[in-house]
Formats: structure tokens, C-alpha cells, sequence
């Protein structure tokens, strides 16, 4: 799993690094840098450094796709990107050797409860899913807005013109609860309590449930309650796909 955690924190470096309104070519060479870096300290190197390449060429792919993808293009193109990349990645982890080198040589002369008997391969997936959630999750959740023609910026933005009472004004949280309902996620999942991770998302969909409440027509009602359910799905999507990961 050593090449799929490479990629995820590549990935994650990335989209943290765009969120900073950093310059284009800094999240890019950010990412990929981070993980050639912490490949070659696990001992990714030889022939496997083949494969590192691979894993920083797919970072700077998403990075230029998605760039890509908010400039008015396509959505897709990112998507099938991170999820070919994330296959090609679970498909070719057994062929990769136990992370060496002083990655690991570091790690195991931790002191701390936490590290102690657990493989470096696993502490750099988890430092991967963990990346994954904060930034890169709400990427991949607008991207499948945008794929699957939930989002309309044109309309809405016409719409909050036309209208400041619209109830789709007060949906501005979903940038900060996203990430944080995520992380919670995952972090009750690695805890062994998928049961409060389940009264997670029946709360939210409580809590959301007056923000969808129409002042006027029930056409926008359905539409913000689509933006809601697509939206949170995908989200709550990457955090289960995220345990499954570290449970395989």
C-alpha cells in the first residue's frame, strides 16, 4: 500500500496547497515533490523508483486537471485520474516491497504508544487518508456536483441577484462540515465505533433539514435538496471508501 499512500498525500499536499491561493505551479510540484521525498526515505528506489515516478506524474495530473476542471472545463477528466490512479495503485500493492530506509528507521525509534507496532506502510496510509479529507474530499465532491450537472454557477449566481432571501444562500457551511464530518468518520471508524459514526450523518441530515425549508417555491427546494443529497453522499462516500482503504 506504500505507492497508494504516496499518491493520496500527493494529492492531499495538492489541494491544501491550492486552498492557500497559492501560485499554479506551487501545489503541483509541491505534491509530487512530497512524495518522491517520502518515497526515497521509505526506500522506494531501484526499479520501484519507476513506479514513484508514476505516482508524482499522476499528482501533477490531478493538479492540472482539476485546475482545469474549475477553469470551465470538463469534471470528469480529475476524477477518472484519481480513481484510475487509486486502482492502478491497489491493484499493483502487492507487488511492492516493505517500506526500508530511514523512514522507516525513524519511525520505529518513536517512543510514542501510538507507533509502536505498526508498520511504517500503515502510518504513511493513514498520514494519506488523512490528507485525503480535509481539502482533496471537497474537490471530489464538487467535481461529481459539476460531473452530474447538480451545481449550476451561472443560474445560482442569477438566482442570488434576483432573490437575497434564497435558502440556497444559507448553505455555506458545507466547505468546513464536509471536512470535518469526514475526519470524524474516519477517525470513529479507526476507533472501532462505526455506530457513532452513523449517528454522524443522521444528525446532519437533522441539523440541514430547516436550510432546505422553501420561503416560496418548491422547484428551488428540490434543487437544493439534490445539491444536499449528491453532495453529501459523495462525501460520506470518500470517508467509507477511506476506512475500506485502511481496512484492506
Amino acid at each position: 500500500m506504500t505507492w497508494l499512500a504516496l499518491l493520496l498525500v500527493g494529492c492531499g499536499v495538492v489541494d491544501l496547497a491550492n486552498r492557500q491561493r497559492a501560485p499554479r505551479w506551487l501545489p503541483p510540484v509541491l505534491g509530487a515533490g512530497v512524495a518522491l521525498v517520502l518515497g526515497l526515505l521509505a526506500g522506494q528506489t531501484g526499479l520501484r523508483l519507476l513506479a514513484l515516478l508514476v505516482v508524482a506524474a499522476l499528482v501533477v495530473l490531478w493538479s492540472r486537471t482539476v485546475a482545469r476542471a474549475f477553469d470551465g472545463g470538463r469534471a470528469w477528466p480529475p476524477l477518472l485520474v484519481l480513481g484510475g490512479g487509486v486502482l492502478l495503485a491497489l491493484v499493483t500493492s502487492g507487488l511492492v516491497a516493505p517500506a526500508a530506509g530511514p523512514l522507516d528507521g525513524w519511525w520505529h525509534g518513536l517512543t510514542w504508544p501510538l507507533a509502536q507496532g505498526v508498520p511504517v506502510e500503515r502510518a504513511l496510509l493513514v498520514l494519506g487518508v488523512l490528507l485525503l479529507q480535509p481539502s482533496t474530499g471537497n474537490v471530489v465532491v464538487r467535481l461529481a456536483l459539476a460531473a452530474t450537472g447538480t451545481v449550476d454557477p451561472a443560474r445560482t449566481a442569477t438566482q442570488a441577484a434576483a432573490d437575497p432571501g434564497d435558502p440556497s444562500h444559507e448553505l455555506k457551511g458545507g466547505r468546513l462540515l464536509g471536512p470535518m464530518e469526514r475526519l470524524l468518520i474516519v477517525g470513529l471508524g479507526l476507533a472501532g465505533n462505526l455506530t457513532a459514526a452513523s449517528i454522524v450523518v443522521a444528525a446532519k441530515g437533522l441539523l440541514r433539514f430547516p436550510e432546505l425549508s422553501s420561503r416560496k417555491e418548491q422547484e428551488q427546494v428540490h434543487r437544493l435538496t439534490e445539491y444536499f443529497l449528491v453532495g453529501s453522499f459523495v462525501s460520506w462516500m470518500i470517508a467509507l471508501g477511506s476506512l475500506a482503504i485502511l481496512a484492506g
